[in-house]
């Protein structure tokens, strides 16, 4: 019996229709990037406070602006991952000293 012949619909790493996403993929990997330096700098030490805060909050924004413009589910699942890893952080380094523990009196 003759099967039908379907397209490969892989595509690249981040792009599951085919079409690059060039700024979906600038976003993800900078939100990824941010929450992992928020995440692993709460984590190392309490005073690197404000550059997990810092990082954190970055990375949420620019997460969750790359949920309202992401394409496909790729991008989507890589962005959850970065935008929980900078949540973490950044609560983490609120915990410690927040945003200007220390700067502003």
């Amino acid at each position: 019996m003759a099967q039908a012949m379907r397209p490969n619909t892989a595509g690249g790493l981040f792009a599951t229709d085919g079409k690059p996403h060039p700024l979906q993929d600038t976003l993800l990997a900078v939100t990824l990037v941010l929450g992992v330096t928020s995440f692993v700098s709460a984590l190392v030490d309490d005073d690197l406070h404000l550059l997990s805060s810092w990082a954190g909050l970055v990375g949420i924004l620019t997460g969750a602006y790359g949920q309202w413009i992401s394409e496909t589910t790729r991008e989507r699942f890589g962005l959850i991952l970065g935008l929980g890893a900078a949540g973490v952080g950044f609560f983490l380094g609120m915990a410690h000293g927040g945003l200007f523990g220390g700067l502003i009196d």
